[in-house]
């Protein structure tokens, strides 16, 4: 068993991302077994204890997580081909008011604000963007298992098989999907529940059973559900709501 860098140890254990890591050991802000870490680069044994200082536990409390309702039209991350990007909807205006608002918006919250998943321009929903590597990483690692749950309207005919095919037996570019949970709502309308998220993942394997998507709808990721936020308009993560 060899050391490994004190950052990665970090992001492993969900305690924050590695640049976030990193900026805390420069800070001092880090401990192993008790003891202050201050260079970049230490490493440490799996076995050891990695505790953040308060100072990080603050910092960290006090970013945001925004739940999106993303339009069609608008592009996950950077802004692309004359399209604009789902954070130009992250404004004042359109922050969703049920009652009472507990958090209003601080333009600080866009510091760092960045989308934990892609969802594509030709889809709507729910779209999570947050500022805390933790959340980040909880929904888009490779080995995440969170759920999501997507509504999905169809046309074509679909191949005999093509219900369980979607559940279980197709791959994308050489590579086996997981399970998923596909049932039909209605005559036009499937439910998907996947545990990963490649590339137009929906549509591609719609196109395989003789199928195309000409709607595509994401309304849950985890436990947090879209609801009746209206497009366009967004919200913040509440206090004590779980993705897991």
């Amino acid at each position: 068993m060899e050391k490994i860098r004190i950052s990665k140890l970090m992001a492993e254990r969900g305690l924050c991302s590695r640049r976030e890591a990193d900026a805390y050991i420069e800070r001092g802000w880090v401990r192993v077994d008790g003891v202050v870490v201050s260079e970049l680069g230490s490493k440490a044994w799996p076995s050891q204890t990695i505790t953040l200082d308060r100072n990080a536990q603050r910092r960290q409390t006090a970013r945001v997580t925004i739940i999106l309702n993303k339009p069609v039209g608008y592009v996950s991350a950077q802004a692309e081909r004359g399209y604009r990007p789902a954070v130009s909807l992250i404004t004042a205006a359109n922050q969703y008011r049920s009652g009472k608002v507990v958090q209003r918006f601080d333009p600080s919250h866009l510091r760092g604000l960045a989308p934990a998943g892609r969802l594509d321009i030709d889809s709507q929903g729910l779209l999570v963007l947050t500022q805390d590597g933790r959340i980040a990483r909880q929904l888009i690692n490779d080995d995440s298992d969170i759920e999501k749950e997507y509504l999905v309207r169809v046309t074509g005919k679909i191949a005999g098989n093509g219900l369980a095919l979607l559940n279980h037996g197709l791959s994308l570019d050489g590579q086996a999907l997981k399970p998923a949970e596909v049932t039909w709502q209605n005559e036009d309308q499937l439910r998907f529940i996947l545990w990963e998220g490649k590339k137009r993942q929906i549509r591609r394997m719609c196109e395989m059973v003789g199928l195309k998507v000409v709607g595509l709808k994401r309304v849950r990721m985890g436990r947090i559900v879209l609801g009746d936020l209206p497009p366009g308009q967004w919200r913040y993560l509440k206090e004590g709501e779980r993705f897991v």
